[in-house]
Protein backbone atom coordinates (compact mmCIF):
# COMPACT_ATOMS: atom_id res chain seq x y z
CA UNK A 1 0.00 0.00 0.00
CA UNK A 2 2.33 1.98 0.88
CA UNK A 3 4.50 1.53 -2.49
CA UNK A 4 1.45 2.67 -4.30
CA UNK A 5 0.82 5.93 -2.42
CA UNK A 6 4.57 6.54 -2.99
CA UNK A 7 3.96 6.27 -6.51
CA UNK A 8 0.61 8.50 -6.56
CA UNK A 9 2.75 11.20 -5.22
CA UNK A 10 5.69 11.06 -6.89
CA UNK A 11 4.95 13.45 -9.38
CA UNK A 12 3.85 16.08 -6.37
CA UNK A 13 7.60 15.26 -5.22
CA UNK A 14 9.10 15.87 -8.85
CA UNK A 15 7.29 19.50 -8.49
CA UNK A 16 8.83 19.86 -5.00
CA UNK A 17 12.11 19.14 -6.39
CA UNK A 18 12.27 21.89 -9.11
CA UNK A 19 10.99 24.36 -6.85
CA UNK A 20 13.56 23.56 -4.28
CA UNK A 21 16.21 23.34 -6.93
CA UNK A 22 15.59 26.67 -8.00
CA UNK A 23 14.84 28.42 -4.43
CA UNK A 24 19.11 27.52 -3.91
CA UNK A 25 20.02 28.54 -7.77
CA UNK A 26 19.01 31.77 -6.37
CA UNK A 27 20.45 32.05 -3.25
CA UNK A 28 23.17 30.56 -4.44
CA UNK A 29 23.74 33.56 -7.49
CA UNK A 30 23.01 35.80 -4.95
CA UNK A 31 19.32 36.96 -6.43
CA UNK A 32 17.84 35.87 -3.16
CA UNK A 33 20.15 37.68 -0.43
CA UNK A 34 22.25 35.36 2.19
CA UNK A 35 23.69 37.75 5.63
CA UNK A 36 26.83 36.70 6.81
CA UNK A 37 27.80 37.12 9.64
CA UNK A 38 31.94 37.92 11.80
CA UNK A 39 31.59 35.44 14.68
CA UNK A 40 31.36 31.91 14.05
CA UNK A 41 28.32 30.75 12.78
CA UNK A 42 27.72 26.31 13.01
CA UNK A 43 24.89 25.31 11.58
CA UNK A 44 23.97 21.39 12.91
CA UNK A 45 21.50 20.25 9.99
CA UNK A 46 20.19 17.34 7.79
CA UNK A 47 18.72 17.44 4.70
CA UNK A 48 15.69 14.75 5.43
CA UNK A 49 12.50 15.44 8.05
CA UNK A 50 12.83 13.45 11.13
CA UNK A 51 15.73 12.65 13.87
CA UNK A 52 19.34 12.39 12.74
CA UNK A 53 20.65 13.26 16.01
CA UNK A 54 21.23 16.81 15.43
CA UNK A 55 20.23 17.53 19.65
CA UNK A 56 22.66 15.50 20.60
CA UNK A 57 25.41 17.08 18.01
CA UNK A 58 24.38 20.41 19.23
CA UNK A 59 25.39 19.01 22.58
CA UNK A 60 28.82 17.74 21.54
CA UNK A 61 29.43 21.04 20.37
CA UNK A 62 28.94 22.82 23.14
CA UNK A 63 31.25 20.70 25.05
CA UNK A 64 33.67 20.81 22.46
CA UNK A 65 33.38 24.40 22.81
CA UNK A 66 32.85 24.92 26.25
CA UNK A 67 35.79 27.69 26.39
CA UNK A 68 33.82 29.62 24.93
CA UNK A 69 30.35 32.01 25.02
CA UNK A 70 28.07 30.12 23.07
CA UNK A 71 24.12 30.33 21.95
CA UNK A 72 22.16 27.91 21.10
CA UNK A 73 19.46 29.35 18.19
CA UNK A 74 16.42 27.46 17.43
CA UNK A 75 13.16 27.41 15.69
CA UNK A 76 11.39 26.02 18.56
CA UNK A 77 9.58 23.33 16.72
CA UNK A 78 6.37 22.40 18.03
CA UNK A 79 6.15 25.69 20.63
CA UNK A 80 2.53 27.72 20.94
CA UNK A 81 4.39 31.18 20.64
CA UNK A 82 6.18 32.94 17.92
CA UNK A 83 9.12 35.73 17.55
CA UNK A 84 12.19 35.73 19.56
CA UNK A 85 12.56 34.52 22.51
CA UNK A 86 15.72 33.74 25.47
CA UNK A 87 15.13 30.65 27.40
CA UNK A 88 14.73 31.41 31.13
CA UNK A 89 13.52 30.26 34.71
CA UNK A 90 9.96 30.83 32.83
CA UNK A 91 10.55 28.52 30.14
CA UNK A 92 8.81 25.53 29.12
CA UNK A 93 8.47 23.35 26.37
CA UNK A 94 5.44 25.29 25.25
CA UNK A 95 7.06 28.68 25.20
CA UNK A 96 10.31 27.41 23.39
CA UNK A 97 9.96 23.77 22.00
CA UNK A 98 11.49 20.34 23.89
CA UNK A 99 14.89 20.31 22.20
CA UNK A 100 15.62 23.95 23.31
CA UNK A 101 14.57 23.35 26.62
CA UNK A 102 16.47 20.39 26.84
CA UNK A 103 19.68 22.67 25.98
CA UNK A 104 18.79 24.91 29.04
CA UNK A 105 18.20 22.60 31.66
CA UNK A 106 21.28 20.41 30.56
CA UNK A 107 23.81 23.72 30.07
CA UNK A 108 23.31 26.81 32.38
CA UNK A 109 26.31 28.63 30.97
CA UNK A 110 24.81 28.24 27.39
CA UNK A 111 22.32 30.89 26.65
CA UNK A 112 19.02 29.11 24.61
CA UNK A 113 16.92 31.35 22.55
CA UNK A 114 14.01 30.33 19.78
CA UNK A 115 13.28 32.69 16.96
CA UNK A 116 11.79 31.44 13.29
CA UNK A 117 13.76 34.36 11.15
CA UNK A 118 17.61 33.11 12.44
CA UNK A 119 18.88 36.18 11.03
CA UNK A 120 17.09 37.98 13.13
CA UNK A 121 17.81 35.85 16.27
CA UNK A 122 21.48 36.07 15.74
CA UNK A 123 21.41 39.57 15.65
CA UNK A 124 19.87 40.08 18.87
CA UNK A 125 22.65 37.60 20.23
CA UNK A 126 26.34 38.08 18.29
CA UNK A 127 27.46 41.08 20.75
CA UNK A 128 27.47 39.22 24.22
CA UNK A 129 28.67 35.54 22.47
CA UNK A 130 31.89 34.28 20.56
CA UNK A 131 29.87 31.46 18.89
CA UNK A 132 26.37 30.77 17.53
CA UNK A 133 25.30 27.28 16.77
CA UNK A 134 22.03 27.14 14.54
CA UNK A 135 20.12 23.73 15.54
CA UNK A 136 18.54 22.93 12.32
CA UNK A 137 18.58 25.47 9.95
CA UNK A 138 20.45 24.09 7.04
CA UNK A 139 17.74 24.84 4.44
CA UNK A 140 17.33 28.41 5.98
CA UNK A 141 18.94 30.20 3.46
CA UNK A 142 18.85 33.98 4.54
CA UNK A 143 21.86 32.91 6.35
CA UNK A 144 25.30 32.04 5.20
CA UNK A 145 26.67 30.05 8.51
CA UNK A 146 30.38 29.75 8.13
CA UNK A 147 30.69 26.12 8.83
CA UNK A 148 27.34 23.56 8.19
CA UNK A 149 27.49 20.21 9.60
CA UNK A 150 25.42 17.91 7.61
CA UNK A 151 23.78 14.83 9.28
CA UNK A 152 22.72 11.08 7.44
CA UNK A 153 21.26 8.61 9.97
CA UNK A 154 22.83 5.70 9.01
CA UNK A 155 20.25 3.15 8.03
CA UNK A 156 18.23 6.13 6.14
CA UNK A 157 21.81 6.90 4.21
CA UNK A 158 21.62 3.22 2.67
CA UNK A 159 18.26 3.01 1.66
CA UNK A 160 16.62 4.41 -1.61
CA UNK A 161 15.11 8.15 -0.34
CA UNK A 162 12.48 10.11 -2.15
CA UNK A 163 11.95 13.92 -1.95
CA UNK A 164 8.61 15.12 -0.22
CA UNK A 165 5.67 14.20 -0.31
CA UNK A 166 6.60 11.07 -1.98
CA UNK A 167 9.98 10.52 1.06
CA UNK A 168 11.17 12.46 3.55
CA UNK A 169 13.93 14.07 1.55
CA UNK A 170 13.59 18.21 1.99
CA UNK A 171 15.70 19.03 -0.67
CA UNK A 172 17.73 16.84 -3.21
CA UNK A 173 20.47 14.45 -1.52
CA UNK A 174 23.07 17.09 -3.94
CA UNK A 175 22.32 19.84 -1.46
CA UNK A 176 25.41 18.01 0.84
CA UNK A 177 27.94 19.91 -1.95
CA UNK A 178 27.05 22.56 1.24
CA UNK A 179 28.59 21.34 3.74
CA UNK A 180 32.20 21.57 5.62
CA UNK A 181 31.20 18.08 7.88
CA UNK A 182 29.33 15.17 6.75
CA UNK A 183 28.58 13.39 9.86
CA UNK A 184 26.84 9.65 9.56
CA UNK A 185 24.88 9.28 12.89
CA UNK A 186 23.35 5.94 14.35
CA UNK A 187 25.91 3.87 12.75
CA UNK A 188 27.18 0.05 14.34
CA UNK A 189 29.39 1.09 16.99
CA UNK A 190 31.87 -1.47 15.28
CA UNK A 191 31.47 -0.50 11.95
CA UNK A 192 33.54 -2.75 8.72
CA UNK A 193 35.30 -1.43 6.19
CA UNK A 194 32.31 -2.63 3.96
CA UNK A 195 29.74 -0.87 5.74
CA UNK A 196 31.38 2.19 5.63
CA UNK A 197 32.25 1.94 1.91
CA UNK A 198 28.94 1.39 1.39
CA UNK A 199 28.55 4.67 2.60
CA UNK A 200 30.88 6.47 0.83
CA UNK A 201 29.81 5.25 -2.29
CA UNK A 202 26.44 7.63 -1.46
CA UNK A 203 29.00 10.75 -2.12
CA UNK A 204 31.31 12.22 -4.96
CA UNK A 205 35.14 11.60 -4.35
CA UNK A 206 35.52 15.53 -2.99
CA UNK A 207 33.00 14.98 -0.50
CA UNK A 208 34.22 11.66 0.97
CA UNK A 209 37.06 13.24 2.21
CA UNK A 210 34.56 15.41 4.56
CA UNK A 211 32.42 11.99 6.01
CA UNK A 212 32.82 11.01 9.64
CA UNK A 213 31.22 8.56 11.46
CA UNK A 214 29.38 7.82 14.97
CA UNK A 215 27.16 6.02 17.09
CA UNK A 216 25.42 6.74 19.94
CA UNK A 217 25.81 6.41 23.63
CA UNK A 218 23.38 5.81 26.04
CA UNK A 219 23.87 7.30 29.50
CA UNK A 220 22.81 6.52 32.99
CA UNK A 221 18.51 6.21 33.68
CA UNK A 222 17.46 10.14 35.66
CA UNK A 223 14.82 9.87 37.64
CA UNK A 224 12.33 12.71 35.80
CA UNK A 225 11.84 14.00 39.17
CA UNK A 226 14.81 13.71 41.85
CA UNK A 227 17.19 13.10 39.23
CA UNK A 228 18.35 10.24 41.00
CA UNK A 229 20.73 8.18 38.52
CA UNK A 230 20.63 4.16 38.14
CA UNK A 231 22.82 2.07 35.44
CA UNK A 232 21.03 1.20 32.94
CA UNK A 233 21.90 -2.63 33.36
CA UNK A 234 19.73 -2.27 36.68
CA UNK A 235 16.68 -3.33 33.90
CA UNK A 236 16.91 -6.89 34.26
CA UNK A 237 15.08 -9.32 31.51
CA UNK A 238 12.46 -9.56 34.22
CA UNK A 239 11.75 -6.15 34.55
CA UNK A 240 8.54 -4.64 32.46
CA UNK A 241 9.61 -1.48 30.73
CA UNK A 242 6.62 0.92 30.09
CA UNK A 243 8.50 3.13 26.58
CA UNK A 244 7.09 6.35 26.41
CA UNK A 245 8.47 8.07 23.16
CA UNK A 246 7.27 10.77 21.18
CA UNK A 247 10.55 11.22 18.66
CA UNK A 248 10.87 10.58 14.95
CA UNK A 249 12.93 7.25 15.05
CA UNK A 250 12.64 5.37 18.58
CA UNK A 251 14.03 2.42 17.00
CA UNK A 252 17.47 2.80 18.36
CA UNK A 253 16.15 3.47 21.57
CA UNK A 254 13.98 0.44 21.69
CA UNK A 255 17.42 -1.99 20.52
CA UNK A 256 19.22 -0.57 23.45
CA UNK A 257 16.57 -1.43 25.82
CA UNK A 258 16.02 -5.22 24.42
CA UNK A 259 19.43 -5.82 25.07
CA UNK A 260 18.54 -5.97 28.84
CA UNK A 261 14.92 -6.91 28.75
CA UNK A 262 12.04 -8.25 26.10
CA UNK A 263 9.38 -6.81 28.41
CA UNK A 264 8.19 -4.08 26.67
CA UNK A 265 5.41 -1.62 26.63
CA UNK A 266 5.60 0.82 23.81
CA UNK A 267 3.62 3.77 23.82
CA UNK A 268 4.56 5.34 20.94
CA UNK A 269 3.75 8.99 19.23
CA UNK A 270 5.04 11.05 16.63
CA UNK A 271 7.60 13.87 16.81
CA UNK A 272 7.33 15.96 19.15
CA UNK A 273 4.14 14.80 20.14
CA UNK A 274 2.34 17.04 22.74
CA UNK A 275 1.09 14.29 25.09
CA UNK A 276 -2.41 14.68 26.58
CA UNK A 277 -3.70 13.94 30.29
CA UNK A 278 -5.20 10.87 28.47
CA UNK A 279 -2.16 9.56 27.24
CA UNK A 280 -0.51 9.78 30.42
CA UNK A 281 -3.66 8.24 32.05
CA UNK A 282 -3.35 5.56 29.82
CA UNK A 283 0.38 5.05 30.45
CA UNK A 284 0.04 4.92 34.41
CA UNK A 285 -3.06 2.38 33.96
CA UNK A 286 -0.89 0.09 32.41
CA UNK A 287 1.58 0.45 34.42
CA UNK A 288 -0.07 0.00 37.74
CA UNK A 289 -2.01 -3.11 36.01
CA UNK A 290 1.48 -4.83 35.52
CA UNK A 291 1.50 -7.70 37.87
CA UNK A 292 5.68 -7.66 37.67
CA UNK A 293 7.37 -6.26 40.92
CA UNK A 294 9.86 -5.05 38.68
CA UNK A 295 8.89 -2.39 36.37
CA UNK A 296 9.74 1.01 34.91
CA UNK A 297 8.48 4.13 32.89
CA UNK A 298 11.42 5.13 31.02
CA UNK A 299 11.08 7.98 28.13
CA UNK A 300 13.79 10.15 26.51
CA UNK A 301 15.24 13.09 27.78
CA UNK A 302 13.30 15.19 25.29
CA UNK A 303 10.09 14.11 26.12
CA UNK A 304 11.00 13.96 29.28
CA UNK A 305 10.42 17.99 28.59
CA UNK A 306 6.86 17.76 27.72
CA UNK A 307 6.71 15.60 30.70
CA UNK A 308 7.08 18.40 33.42
CA UNK A 309 4.31 20.24 32.66
CA UNK A 310 2.74 20.61 35.93
CA UNK A 311 -0.92 18.53 34.69
CA UNK A 312 0.85 15.60 33.42
CA UNK A 313 3.90 15.50 36.03
CA UNK A 314 1.35 15.50 38.97
CA UNK A 315 0.05 11.97 37.08
CA UNK A 316 3.63 10.37 37.40
CA UNK A 317 4.15 11.22 41.01
CA UNK A 318 5.69 8.69 42.91
CA UNK A 319 6.29 6.58 40.13
CA UNK A 320 9.39 5.44 38.65
CA UNK A 321 9.71 7.45 35.72
CA UNK A 322 13.11 7.90 34.23
CA UNK A 323 14.64 9.66 30.71
CA UNK A 324 17.20 8.15 29.34
CA UNK A 325 20.12 10.51 27.87
CA UNK A 326 21.87 10.12 24.65
CA UNK A 327 25.24 11.58 23.13
CA UNK A 328 27.24 10.68 20.14
CA UNK A 329 30.47 8.85 19.99
CA UNK A 330 32.26 9.51 16.97
CA UNK A 331 34.45 6.58 15.50
CA UNK A 332 38.08 6.80 17.00
CA UNK A 333 39.74 7.66 13.45
CA UNK A 334 37.38 10.60 12.83
CA UNK A 335 37.01 12.20 15.95
CA UNK A 336 40.10 14.57 16.17
CA UNK A 337 39.99 15.36 12.18
CA UNK A 338 36.47 16.57 12.61
CA UNK A 339 37.23 18.24 15.89
CA UNK A 340 40.11 19.76 14.60
CA UNK A 341 37.73 21.29 11.67
CA UNK A 342 35.45 22.89 13.50
CA UNK A 343 38.00 24.15 15.79
CA UNK A 344 40.56 25.48 13.42
CA UNK A 345 37.27 27.41 11.53
CA UNK A 346 36.21 28.79 14.81
CA UNK A 347 40.19 30.21 15.28
CA UNK A 348 40.10 30.93 12.22
CA UNK A 349 37.08 33.48 12.17
CA UNK A 350 37.32 34.99 15.49
CA UNK A 351 41.22 35.79 14.23
CA UNK A 352 39.32 38.11 12.05
CA UNK A 353 36.71 39.65 13.67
Amino acid sequence: MIKYLRLLLLPFSVLYGLVVLIRNKLYDTGVFKQTNFDLPVICVGNLVVGGAGKSPVTEYLVNLLSDKRIAILSRGYGRKTKGYILADANSNAETIGDEPMQFYNKFPTVTVAVCEDRVTGINLLKSNHDIIILDDAFQHRSVKPGFNILLFEYQKLLSPQFLLPAGNLREPFSGYHRAQALLVTKGPEKIDVHQKQACLNRFDTPAKEKLSFSFLTYSSLTNLISKEQRPLSSISGTTSVFLLTGIANPLPLLTQLQKYTQRIDHHDYPDHYRFTLQNIQQLVNAFKNEPSEEKIIITTEKDAQRLLDDVLKELLLNLPVFYLPVKITLQEEDKATFDQKILDYVSSTTRNR
